[in-house]
């Protein structure tokens, strides 16, 4: 399944240690990939849900030292074993894409957040593992960033779900505010929209933020890779901000001279 992929953050990126670039590309690898199972294309639930545990099979075969049925997941399982990678975490990633084939509302932010848990926690959460910088702390901060990039791109990309027949802003909060979802359905930013997004983005960022402190206790090349993944994604939020949150005609992307702003951020954070 080829596909192209905008992506917030530049993946393995040149500021982080060449050694670790390989092993970030795999796990990015197997997060993407299993990812597009449950996204892309016109598969079937039955059958991308057929595709996503054909993944976990993998991970079964690596925890028995088991030969791959799928020949790159060689590569992944070296990288397992030299890291002492927790496969648990590879499996909570299919646990969340499994269940965006199933699932298409969150009642509170409760549901949102747990979904948030395993859909991008446990790649801040391996990238601390292969670190060597896996404390509870440390941990803690990782998930707070993740969680947010997470929301952040719910937020950002609130139209391409829909198409996909996914809301993932929780509905009790929707109904607080007034908003339904033939705001979403006819792109509608009247009413009370700004303001629920509003809230959204602001709740986002506070959630970034308090996260920030693995920027500076990460050293080198780690923490600057660190804390420009934050710049990023506080950038969103500004361009949000800057089409007066309608996101539906002017989706917020990062672009080239982004890039300088986050860096310089990054630098003198």
């Amino acid at each position: 399944m080829a596909v192209d992929h905008y992506e917030n953050f530049p993946v393995a990126s040149i500021l982080m240690p060449p050694r670790f670039r390989r092993p970030v590309a795999l796990i990015y690898r197997f997060a993407r990939e299993a990812d597009d199972f449950a996204d892309e294309g016109d598969l079937a639930p039955a059958e991308r849900l057929r595709l996503l545990e054909s993944f976990n099979r993998e991970l079964d075969r690596i925890e028995a030292g088991q030969p791959p049925g799928i020949a790159w997941f060689a590569d992944l399982a070296d990288i397992i074993r030299q890291h002492a990678l927790p496969v648990q975490l590879f499996r909570d990633l299919l646990s969340a894409f499994s269940q965006d084939v199933v699932k298409e509302r969150y009642s509170d932010y409760a549901e949102v957040l747990d979904y948030c848990r395993r859909s991008a926690n446990p790649i801040g959460r391996l990238l601390l593992v292969m670190y060597g910088a896996a404390t509870p702390q440390n941990n803690t901060w990782a998930d707070a960033i993740c969680s947010s990039l997470q929301l952040i791109n719910f937020w950002q990309d609130v139209s391409i779900d829909y198409q996909k027949n996914r809301i993932y802003f929780p509905q009790d909060e929707m109904t607080l505010y007034g908003i339904t979802e033939s705001h979403i359905a006819r792109s509608n930013t009247n009413g009370a929209w700004r303001e629920f997004l509003s809230f959204q983005v602001n709740r986002a960022r506070q959630f970034l933020h308090s996260g920030a402190p693995l920027g500076r206790v990460l050293h080198g090349r780690l923490g600057l890779e660190m804390r420009m993944i934050i710049a990023g994604g506080d950038r969103i939020l500004t361009k949000i901000e800057h089409v007066d949150y309608d996101v539906f005609k002017r989706r917020p992307v990062l672009k080239a001279h982004d890039w300088s702003l986050m860096l310089a951020r990054a630098v003198f954070a």
